[in-house]
């Protein structure tokens, strides 16, 4: 939108007013099927399939020059195969067995998928990845996390409280470099927290809820180093990105994706599960500069490098639909 493209977006109706919304249900699904709580439940299949299936047919009713595809469900990938309308599906998953055939079957010179790493796309596609599956690095606003030069003398960890995003791991490594650590993130496994976290909380260990925004910013800005602890192989890690923009250096597991987009200079690395090499890679990227995490969120990480990416695919597609010639005119573009 602010590239001067009109843009619609197909998502719930109780969904940002600033955008241009065509329903696809009155109110997030979520709040009727908590994630945490029904997944998987075939009723929210059915609603969802109600949903596309209702909406397929105005999603591609060629009034979109684009349509820039952020669901998983099938019908939309189908309908574009179908229409040959331009179409470009981002995957920030990995290849469950319900997508991918239909994610493989669908592809075309009209329709391309992005995913978010070079790790990623070898896990979708091993060595054969096809042209039309391209790396496009999530981009943050560089704004929004402001560059502090100094940070305080304790580790920081943010994420979704769960056993494979390896909190309890983050604590021993700490506890062996002898460094105190604040924890922040939403318990999406109460018990798994009960009974490996809490017992560990005091003094050098804090839980600090749930933090968003200026208010995780502040923390990141007066940390010493973020831990990065994946236990499966995340495909990004956007908490990585948003640290590195603040200027945090990184102590991680060389898992998924961490090493690709941390990079060499902003990081020390232990491997999978080796909390004694994880207090090593602390004691290690504390003596980091913290203008290099920085300046690599620039370089590679920025709202703006992630538009330009996105735009040359859009281009690309709509070329080959010969619907848009590319520099014609501002496009239109359905989001979902």
């Amino acid at each position: 939108m602010a590239r001067g493209h009109d843009v619609t977006l197909f998502a719930a109706g109780d969904s940002d007013p600033a955008f241009t919304i065509d329903s696809l249900l009155p109110v997030h699904y979520d709040r009727d099927y908590p994630w945490e709580n029904t997944n998987p439940h075939p009723e929210l299949y059915t609603v969802l399939d109600k949903a596309f299936g209702a909406a397929r047919h105005r999603i591609f009713s060629g009034h979109y020059d684009i349509v820039h595809n952020n669901s998983l469900h099938r019908f939309v990938m189908q309908e574009a195969k179908r229409t040959g309308l331009p179409c470009v599906t981002s995957l920030h998953v990995p290849p469950f067995d319900a997508i991918h055939g239909v994610v493989r079957d669908t592809l075309s010179d009209t329709h391309h998928v992005t995913v978010t790493s070079d790790r990623q796309n070898i896990s979708w596609w091993g060595q054969a990845v096809p042209p039309e599956s391209m790396v496009v690095h999530n981009g943050i606003d560089m704004a929004r996390g402001p560059f502090s030069a100094a940070g305080g003398d304790h580790a920081i960890w943010c994420g979704r409280i769960t056993r494979n995003k390896g909190p309890h791991l983050a604590i021993a490594a700490v506890k062996r470099a002898n460094m105190s650590l604040r924890l922040f993130g939403y318990l999406e496994d109460k018990t798994y927290f009960d009974q490996e976290i809490a017992p560990e909380l005091g003094e050098a260990i804090t839980y600090g809820g749930v933090l968003e925004g200026a208010a995780l910013s502040n923390e990141m800005q007066r940390a010493a180093l973020l831990l990065f602890t994946p236990c499966w192989d995340e495909p990004f890690g956007l908490i990585a990105v948003e640290a590195m923009a603040s200027g945090l250096p990184m102590a991680s597991f060389d898992q998924g994706a961490a090493r690709e987009i941390i990079g060499e200079t902003a990081g020390r690395y232990a491997a999978p599960g080796d909390v004694d090499g994880l207090a090593l890679a602390i004691r290690e990227a504390s003596r980091i500069d913290r203008s290099l995490p920085r300046y690599r969120a620039e370089a590679f990480y920025s709202r703006e490098t992630m538009i330009d990416n996105y735009e040359a695919i859009y281009r690309r597609v709509m070329a080959a639909s010969s619907r848009v010639r590319e520099g014609e005119r501002p496009y239109e573009t359905l989001m979902l």
